[in-house]
C-alpha cells in the first residue's frame, strides 16, 4: 500500500519537481495551497505524513499544525519554512513536530526525512536484528571460557542491553532467540554460582565478588567526609533492566559517577540480604550478634525491623561522628511526606532512605490477575515500573535532592526472575514458604534439581536444626509441593520471585550519581 502524503505550501505549484520525484518513489501525494483546505484534506483522508508551510496565508503553518493535531494526534508532521527564527522552531517542536526543514529543500531532503518517519521503525527493527545477530555468536563462546564475575557482568550487561533493544524494536524473531541465548546463560550462571558460591563467601577465591554485607563499606562509606551530604537511596528487589529503563529519567537530573554491579547473597531475600548490608556482617553473624533482633525463618512477624540498629552499630564500628537518619517508605503517603523532608535530610552526613515499591509490585503480579495481565512479560514489567517512577513522589524527592551538592547511591538489596519450571518438595510444617529458597529439616528433593548447602555455617546461613539444610531453586525453577500440585504450579508460573539463583535475582546495580542543580 502507498505512502499517503499530504503536502500544504502556498507555492505549491512551485514544488511540482519535488512532487514528480516522491510520486516516482512510489509515494502517494495530495497538495493544497492553505491551512484551511489541509484541514478539510485531514478530515477526509488518513494521511501517513503531512509537509506544512510554515507561512501560508490566513492560517499560519503554526495554526494550522494545531488544528490538525487536535483531530489527529498521531499523525506525524513536518513543518517547513523559510524562516529561523529561535521560536518558530520551540513552538513547532513543542506542538511535537517529527521534523523540521528550512527552505530551500531539495528533494533528496524530503525523501530523507519521510524515510526517518516512515521507515524508522522497520531500519531499527533491521539493525538491532543485525547487531544482536553478530553479537550472538560472540556471547555464546564466551560461554566456552571458565568466567569470573567481572566476566559474567559483562555478559549480563550485554544480555540486558540487546533485552531492551529489541523489546523496543519489537522485533520478535530475535526476541525468541534472545529467550533462549538468557536461558543459557543462567544455565552457565547456575554452574558458575554452584562451584564457586561457598569460595566467595568464605574469601577462598581472590576474584570474589563484592557481597551484599561488604557494599556499605565499599562504596557508601568512603564517600561520607563530613561535607557533602550522602544520600543511600534503596530501591527493593530493582532490577538491572528495571534500573536500565530509569536511569534515562534520572539523567536530565545527576550525573553518573559510577555504575557497577554487585552479586547478591544466598538467599536472595530481604530477610538476608538487607539485614546484611546495613549490618556489613553475613547472617549467622548477625544472629550470633544480634540474637534478639535476628527473625529465623520459623520466627513470626517482621524480618528486617532493625535496620536501623544495625546501620548504627556498624557505623560505630567503622567510623565515629556520623550523623545518620533512615526512612522507610512502604505507602503513597509517606512516599508524599518524603519529598517535604528532603531539606532536613540533607543536614544529616548520611541519608538513607528504603523505598518498597518494587518489591510490592512483583507481589501484587503474583496475586492481583489485572496486575498481572498489565506486567505479562519482562518488557510489560519494566514499563509498569518506568511508569510507576515517572509519577512517583519518588522521582519528586530526587528532583529536589538533585538542586544541591548531594552524592546520590541507588541500589537494591536482590532482583526476581520469572518462574517458569516446578520441582517438587517435601518439607514439614516449619519448612518456609518461599518458592525459590526452601530451609528446614527433613527436606526431601531431587539433589540434581537443586543447590544445597547442607552445612548452613559454611554459607553464614542460621542454623536452626541439627539437621537443617538450604536449598535453592536456579534459573526458572520453583518449588512446589506434591499436593494440589497441579494448582499450585498453575498460580505461580510465569510470576516474579526471588531467593533463588540466577542473574536477575543475584547480579544487581550500585550507582553513585551527583546532582546537576
Amino acid at each position: 500500500m502507498a505512502i499517503k502524503i499530504l503536502w500544504a505550501d502556498d507555492e505549491i505549484d512551485l514544488l511540482k519537481p519535488h512532487i514528480l520525484f516522491l510520486e516516482a518513489k512510489g509515494y502517494e501525494l495530495t497538495t493544497v495551497n492553505s491551512g484551511l483546505d489541509a484541514i478539510e484534506e485531514v478530515e477526509k483522508t488518513r494521511f501517513d505524513v503531512i509537509f506544512l508551510d510554515e507561512n501560508m496565508p490566513g492560517l499560519s503553518g503554526l495554526e494550522t499544525l494545531n488544528r490538525i493535531k487536535e483531530a489527529m494526534t498521531d499523525v506525524p508532521v513536518v513543518m517547513i519554512t523559510k524562516s529561523e527564527e529561535e521560536y518558530i522552531m520551540e513552538e513547532a517542536i513543542g506542538s511535537k513536530i517529527a521534523d523540521y526543514l528550512i527552505k530551500p529543500v531539495n528533494p533528496n531532503q524530503i525523501l530523507l526525512s519521510i524515510k526517518k518517519i516512515i521507515d524508522n521503525r522497520r531500519l531499527v527493527s533491521e539493525k538491532t536484528a543485525q547487531g544482536y545477530q553478530q553479537d550472538f555468536r560472540n556471547i555464546s563462546m564466551t560461554f566456552m571460557d571458565e568466567l569470573d564475575f567481572e566476566a559474567w557482568k559483562q555478559v549480563y550487561r550485554k544480555l540486558v542491553y540487546w533485552d531492551l533493544e529489541i523489546s523496543s524494536a519489537k522485533e520478535q524473531g530475535m526476541e525468541e532467540v534472545l529467550i533462549a541465548q538468557k536461558e543459557e546463560a543462567n544455565n552457565n550462571w547456575s554452574s558458575f554460582i554452584r562451584r564457586n558460591y561457598l569460595d566467595f563467601v568464605n574469601h577462598r577465591n581472590p576474584k570474589a565478588p563484592m557481597l551484599s554485607n561488604e557494599l556499605m563499606g565499599r562504596k557508601v562509606i568512603p564517600h561520607i567526609d563530613g561535607e557533602t551530604p550522602v544520600v543511600f537511596l534503596l530501591i527493593d528487589c530493582l532490577r538491572y533492566d528495571q534500573w536500565k529503563v530509569i536511569q534515562p529519567v534520572l539523567s536530565e537530573y545527576f550525573t553518573m559517577d559510577e555504575e557497577d554491579l554487585y552479586m547478591s547473597i544466598l538467599p536472595t531475600t530481604t530477610q538476608y540480604c538487607r539485614n546484611s548490608i546495613f549490618s556489613g556482617l553475613m547472617p549467622s553473624e548477625i544472629e550470633k550478634r544480634f540474637p534478639n533482633m535476628w527473625s529465623n525463618d520459623e520466627d513470626e512477624g517482621g524480618k528486617n525491623n532493625f535496620e536501623l540498629d544495625f546501620l548504627t552499630n556498624y557505623l560505630n564500628r567503622t567510623r565515629k561522628g556520623t550523623k545518620l537518619s533512615y526512612t522507610k517508605i512502604t505507602n503513597l503517603e509517606a512516599g508524599k511526606n518524603l519529598v517535604d523532608t528532603i531539606p532536613n535530610l540533607l543536614k544529616n552526613d548520611l541519608s538513607v532512605i528504603v523505598y518498597n515499591f518494587v518489591d510490592a509490585l512483583s507481589h501484587a503480579r503474583t496475586d492481583v490477575s489485572l496486575m498481572r495481565e498489565l506486567s505479562e512479560d519482562e518488557a510489560a514489567y519494566r514499563s509498569v515500573t518506568l511508569s510507576w517512577f515517572q509519577h512517583s513522589p519518588l522521582l519528586d524527592a530526587l528532583k529536589r535532592i538533585s538542586e544541591k551538592k548531594v552524592r546520590l547511591i541507588i541500589t537494591t538489596d536482590h532482583g526476581s526472575v520469572r518462574v517458569k519450571d516446578p520441582i517438587k518438595i517435601v518439607g514439614d510444617k516449619n519448612t518456609n514458604t518461599n518458592l525459590r529458597y526452601k530451609q528446614g529439616k527433613n527436606l526431601s528433593y531431587d539433589r540434581k534439581e537443586v543447590y544445597e548447602i547442607k552445612k548452613p555455617e559454611e554459607g553464614f546461613l542460621p542454623k536452626l536444626h541439627v539437621s537443617s539444610a538450604y536449598v535453592f531453586a536456579d534459573k526458572a525453577n520453583f518449588f512446589a509441593y506434591p499436593n494440589n500440585y497441579n494448582y499450585y504450579v498453575k498460580y505461580y508460573r510465569d510470576t516474579f520471585q526471588h531467593g533463588g539463583i540466577s542473574m536477575e535475582e543475584m547480579m544487581i546495580p550500585i550507582i553513585s550519581m551527583k546532582g546537576k542543580g
